[in-house]
């Protein structure tokens, strides 16, 4: 009697993709979505609000894909911008209220709806060998930092592993030493791109088209040099 062989396919473990500051473009991000391994869990490195045309419609999906426990959102500043207006009701808060995106956007009442949300959004999120973050890492405290730029460039030291941060937008994907920007300014015409940080791969659609975009920041030209591209 011939016996039968029990073939089993192999399994590989979920990779990460960590997706840089979506920013309102939720049509990119449906985009990226659809060519992304439908396993694989998602890092989403703060910065969802603010910026592009359809804020909500980002938010909603984004959370859509938190409850599901496919995704982590983390924090960036624009969340603690609105995070802070909506805790602090005195002219200062109210004043940057007035300028928020997100704000106007949605209204008082969604924006308190989302506040509960936010306000419980992680700092980190801590692989193996790597860590996903808004901006990086204060060199003084090696605690999360929502805003920090050239003092956690030009300080850190590897002690963490990989860091891949968004916040500071740039033509591609890049890496500077063991720091992996992943911000493609894709409220600015630039790409919506997702980063991986157990094979380095590199998946980007296009972001706003130049006449639905934000006005470029002045700090894209300070980004660090020399800063490789990653494909």
């Amino acid at each position: 009697m011939q016996r039968a062989v029990c073939m089993t396919s192999f399994q590989r473990r979920p990779h990460h993709w960590v997706i840089g500051d979506v920013h309102g473009c939720a049509d990119a991000l449906e985009q990226l979505l659809l060519r992304l391994p439908a396993g694989d869990r998602l890092i989403f490195c703060g910065d969802a609000i603010n910026r592009g045309p359809a804020i909500e419609a980002s938010m909603e999906r984004i959370w859509g894909l938190v409850e599901s426990g496919r995704a982590v959102w983390l924090r960036g500043n624009h969340e603690q911008d609105l995070i802070s207006g909506l805790q602090h009701g005195d002219w200062q808060a109210e004043r940057r209220l007035a300028g928020c995106d997100t704000f106007r956007q949605l209204g008082e009442q969604r924006c308190s709806q989302w506040f509960e949300r936010l306000q419980h959004l992680p700092l980190a999120y801590w692989g193996e060998g790597w860590v996903a973050t808004h901006a990086g890492f204060d060199p003084s405290s090696w605690q999360p930092d929502l805003r920090v730029r050239l003092d956690f460039w030009q300080n850190y030291d590897g002690r963490f592993g990989d860091v891949v941060i968004g916040h500071t937008p740039g033509p591609h994907v890049r890496r500077l030493h063991h720091i992996v920007m992943v911000d493609t300014g894709a409220c600015y015409g630039g790409a919506l791109s997702a980063y991986c940080p157990e094979t380095q791969a590199v998946i980007a659609v296009p972001g706003l088209r130049t006449e639905q975009a934000t006005p470029l920041p002045w700090f894209r030209a300070r980004s660090p040099e020399p800063a490789a591209a990653l494909s």
